[in-house]
């Protein structure tokens, strides 16, 4: 659902705006709604050339330390794909030629914003980390792919999305196709 042109945005903040409007009901009474609203989000899984899969290791502030993909949110008018490279620049110092989306889902019927995952392919150093200062401590390393599904179900893990879809794959007995979309998908 999205957010109505009737709304009126009666909270603004750095990550979030809420809006509120009057919506009818079924029986025709009326009741305010409420949505939330911000930039939309990406994941990116980051293939080395051999085939193995990038996970960062990231703690926070305040907060116990967790597995991640790359991560990141788009800038104002930023496109995701570009979100992702910048990202992928930022937290890890790679580049890549070679981008797929993977899927886009939005994570809640009350906020408004897409997630997107993305897959970097061929994955290679360019530099530094670049990391926000003070507030990330990120470090990244290369798993094979057993290894890289004992990350993903591991409760550390915060791309729950990801991982309920890879269970998914995984209890239909189609692991090799999740595999091959990772890999070498071109569009299936």
């Amino acid at each position: 659902m999205k957010i109505p042109d009737n709304a009126k945005r009666v909270f603004e903040w750095k990550t979030f705006d809420v809006y509120q409007w009057e919506q009818e009901m079924f029986d025709g009474r009326k009741k305010t709604w409420e949505r939330l609203k911000r930039n939309h989000s990406v994941d990116i899984i980051a293939i080395s050339p051999e085939k193995e899969i990038y996970i960062l290791e990231e703690q926070q502030p305040g907060r116990s330390p967790f597995f991640w993909l790359v991560w990141g949110t788009c800038e104002d008018e930023e496109e995701p794909l570009e979100t992702a490279k910048r990202e992928l620049l930022e937290e890890t110092g790679l580049v890549s030629d070679d981008w797929e989306l993977f899927w886009k889902y939005t994570r809640s019927s009350r906020i408004d914003y897409n997630s997107h995952i993305f897959i970097a392919r061929n994955c290679i150093k360019k530099q530094w980390q670049n990391l926000d200062e003070g507030g990330e401590l990120i470090n990244f390393k290369k798993l094979n792919w057993e290894d890289f599904l004992q990350v993903v179900a591991d409760p550390k893990f915060r791309v729950q999305e990801f991982a309920l879809e890879a269970l998914r794959y995984i209890f239909l007995g189609k692991e090799e196709e999740l595999k091959r979309k990772i890999f070498e998908w071109t569009s299936i």
